[in-house]
């Protein structure tokens, strides 16, 4: 059977261990070493040179954290994947990869949190300028962009905001500057959307979310396609020369990983290779009972508003079918008539949990603006339209009916 008929599960269940296991373990085992033995002098030169592929120590490399990159790699067709120990090691490793002294990145206002303040504020004491626009407005987005932009990043439906990007279209646009495209695709995984076919260069998600399994552990992945001509970098067009489509790969995992010291742990690798293996499942049980609750709630004579791209009603809903089909994602938004109306509500929920992270496999609710967004300035939220009445709530593998009730009973 070629491996272009196999399908998305088949490939992910069925990727071979790199070497075979002495016991012929069905799951890979958790190599709990942090540094590998060599039979000779020449052998352990060979593979610190990087004229082997054996491992060294596990900061750098893992069996375990291996084959978790492997599977990602086989169900995304990707050139590369790298494993960190969380979603924002995910985005600082790549943008430190591409960024330097007096380079620019174009982005919107409408990020994650954490996201938003490392762009905003950590990159700007190394000389880093963030350019942030409405990244609707391709015109804008082009203005923005010159000989020293390193990076167009972007949410593909931001968080909390629920705004979608027009990837096609702006993906057509940075090909023509010469700018990779940076995608943080946290919000749909690999089971409902495929970054590479939408122009995205560098893919970057949080594998605490969909992946590791109902909250298992914290990890986070790069995806490098392949699909970008680093001659245009103006960090990484030297390294191009050598190692062409491989260029951003090869300053990731040759410096900019081995210094900053965020290789994911064999442990969580483990953790998350299983959560893997339920991912399809998991996600479509989570969408369906999400659009379903959804179509409640805008019923309900409290909710002044719900923010979901999957309903007929937003404005971004032809997008959002075309980029990520009928059910994008399992997190949505709503407003109530004011903080102190949601501050109520959330503090009525029975089953719903009251806790932050996304895509656990029980529901979730949180209060942006008082807990993600609470140490920014009014002004600052108000820019990001982090709004007072808004919960977001991350809808986890609980029966539709049962969260509907707890969602009417804590609304009276």
């Amino acid at each position: 059977m070629n491996k272009e008929e196999i399908s998305f599960t088949g490939k992910l269940l069925n990727t071979p261990f790199g070497k075979q296991d002495a016991y012929r373990a069905l799951n890979m085992p958790v190599y709990l070493s942090a540094a590998f033995e060599f039979d000779t002098a020449e052998e352990m030169e060979a593979a610190f040179m990087g004229r082997s592929a054996d491992h060294t120590y596990s900061r750098i490399t893992n069996p375990t954290v291996q084959y978790f990159e492997n599977r990602v790699q086989s169900i995304t067709n990707a050139l590369s994947v790298t494993a960190v120990n969380s979603g924002m090691a995910a985005i600082t490793n790549a943008i430190i990869t591409l960024a330097q002294t007096g380079s620019n990145i174009v982005t919107s206002h409408y990020l994650f949190g954490n996201t938003f303040s490392f762009f905003a504020t950590t990159l700007a004491s190394f000389g880093v300028e963030v350019r942030f626009c409405d990244l609707k407005n391709l015109d804008e987005v082009e203005s923005r962009i010159d000989d020293n932009t390193c990076a167009v990043f972007l949410e593909i439906i931001t968080n909390p905001q629920m705004e979608v990007a027009d990837l096609k279209a702006i993906s057509t646009l940075t090909k023509q500057k010469g700018v990779p495209l940076l995608a943080d695709t946290t919000i749909i995984p690999f089971c409902g959307f495929k970054a590479k076919d939408l122009g995205v260069n560098i893919e970057i998600v949080s594998s605490t979310k969909y992946i590791s399994g109902g909250a298992t552990s914290l990890g986070g992945l790069i995806i490098d396609y392949g699909n970008f001509d680093w001659q245009a970098s103006p960090k990484l067009h030297m390294m191009a020369k050598e190692f062409g489509p491989a260029a951003f790969t090869a300053k990731l995992r040759k410096e900019i990983l081995r210094n900053l010291g965020a290789y994911m742990t064999p442990q969580v690798a483990y953790l998350q290779t299983l959560g893997l293996e339920t991912l399809t499942i998991r996600y479509e049980k989570a969408t369906t009972t999400c659009l379903a609750l959804v179509k409640r709630l805008e019923k309900l004579p409290q909710v002044e508003m719900v923010n979901y791209t999957g309903l007929p009603t937003n404005k971004f809903y032809e997008l959002s079918c075309l980029q990520f089909g009928d059910k994008p994602g399992a997190m949505f938004t709503f407003n109530l008539a004011s903080r102190e109306a949601c501050f109520d509500f959330m503090n009525r929920l029975k089953l719903v949990r009251r806790a932050t992270n996304l895509f656990d496999n029980k529901t979730l609710a949180i209060h942006p603006a008082s807990t993600i967004f609470g140490t920014f300035a009014p002004e600052i939220r108000k820019e990001m339209n982090v709004s007072d009445k808004t919960i977001r709530i991350s809808v986890g593998l609980e029966d539709l009916d049962d969260l509907f009730r707890d969602f009417e009973q804590a609304m009276i």
